[in-house]
């Protein structure tokens, strides 16, 4: 979330930021609040001060009649401020929330159809085997049995894909360990104060993608990105540690909410998934250049799998709440003749870590928030689809990557 002095300073840039991305937040109605904080807090501090010097005067000798009345009256005075108090920052917080990060000079306005390729790579195929037909025609997939047995959009993978999956996993993480990351396995459920600390608000009720676990606080969670940003929670990092580099492997679960119109055939879209997540912490002015590097090792992935894509900075109204700039890319499907979404990277620069509390020590001494990036190495049901989609033959075989053939025995095809 932002910080309430930020938004004061920074007013113009904050409402901008938050009509861009589409929401409906009334910045005004929060200064508003701030400005009735600040007037009870000032009598709450007053009182404290009086009650603390009351308790001074009053040790060691006979207590005074006056002072234990006024004592006494303090403390009921101050019991109720402070209440006050309490309600009112749980009110302004309510609405601090629900604000947005600001976002970037370079990010597109507008909404999705605004965002902007800023690369291309490779060459579109002409034509491609539809993923599903395809895994169902060498009984690699059931859906039938994972509905069955989950319900819709839940499935069972089975021999070669499979053993794929396993071999694109094997892949993405080989290359994100050459890149220095710090391979974790993470928590599959977050609580409420770590879902909220990642500021995935959703801009309408019906867009909620969570699962909760009900008599619980916790959800399933929709990326490793989730429980990796509460890892330092309430903690300070010293400068020379950091950029912290972690990868997340973890299962994923999405409704999928808000999806209406979009591409949901097969694996595309599905409601349980496994992937590959890249995480940084990092000091406020290295997180653009990191933000890069993140990019840039996303597209060594998929040149290394030889499937041709681009890359588009995201519009302002596609952004979300965390983000200040995100890139997707976007492969071409040969089967749609069109671009669909393969990865993306954000910046959040603070907004993750004020949220949950993860900040820097300086080497002066000063301690200030860090900067979170996140970016998907290798999301591996979309993976499949895209193998799928671009190597599998007319002889009905499905031609392997070069680069995945180390995790598969060696074989040309399966």
């Amino acid at each position: 979330m932002l910080d309430i002095k930020f938004i004061r300073e920074n007013l113009d840039l904050v409402k901008k930021s938050t009509k861009e991305k589409g929401y409906k937040t009334n910045i005004d109605d929060a200064l508003k609040i701030d400005d009735e904080r600040k007037e009870i807090l000032v009598k709450v501090e007053a009182l404290r001060q009086r009650r603390n010097e009351i308790a001074a005067k009053m040790k060691g000798g006979k207590p005074d009649a006056a002072l234990i009345e006024e004592g006494k009256s303090i403390k009921a005075e101050l019991a109720e401020d402070e209440s006050k108090l309490a309600e009112v920052e749980e009110r302004l917080n309510a609405i601090i929330k629900t604000v947005p990060n600001i976002i970037f000079d370079d990010v597109p306005l507008g909404g999705e159809e605004c965002s902007v390729e800023v690369k291309t790579w490779g060459e579109h195929h002409a034509e491609g085997v539809d993923h599903l037909d395809y895994a169902v025609s060498r009984d690699w997939v059931d859906f039938e049995r994972g509905a069955k047995v989950a319900g819709a959009k839940f499935y069972y993978l089975k021999d070669g894909l499979a053993l794929l999956e396993n071999a694109l996993y094997q892949y993405g993480l080989s290359k994100v360990l050459e890149h220095g990351f710090t391979f974790m396995t993470v928590p599959d459920m977050v609580s409420s104060r770590v879902l909220e600390g990642c500021g995935f608000n959703p801009r309408t009720s019906d867009q909620s993608d969570e699962y909760y676990i009900e008599g619980e606080d916790l959800a399933m969670i929709a990326t490793a990105e989730m429980p990796l940003t509460g890892y330092h929670m309430d903690e300070i990092i010293d400068e020379d540690k950091i950029p912290l580099l972690y990868a997340g492997y973890s299962a994923c679960f999405r409704k999928e909410a808000g999806t209406y119109g979009k591409y949901t055939r097969g694996l595309f879209r599905v409601h349980q998934f496994n992937k590959l997540e890249m995480y940084i912490f990092c000091l406020p002015e290295q997180s653009k250049e990191l933000h890069e590097k993140l990019l840039a090792i996303e597209e060594e992935i998929w040149q290394g799998l030889g499937i041709p894509y681009h890359v588009i900075n995201i519009a302002a109204g596609d952004l979300g709440a965390p983000a200040a700039k995100k890139y997707d890319m976007e492969y071409w499907s040969p089967v749609n003749q069109k671009y669909q979404e393969i990865t993306s990277c954000s910046n959040c620069t603070d907004f993750q870590a004020r949220s949950v509390n993860c900040r820097v020590r300086r080497k002066d001494g000063s301690i200030e928030f860090a900067h979170t990036l996140n970016g998907t190495a290798i999301s591996l049901a979309r993976a499949l689809v895209v193998i799928l989609e671009n190597y599998a033959e007319k002889d009905g075989k499905l031609k392997v990557p070069e680069v995945l053939r180390p995790y598969l025995n060696n074989k040309e095809e399966i």
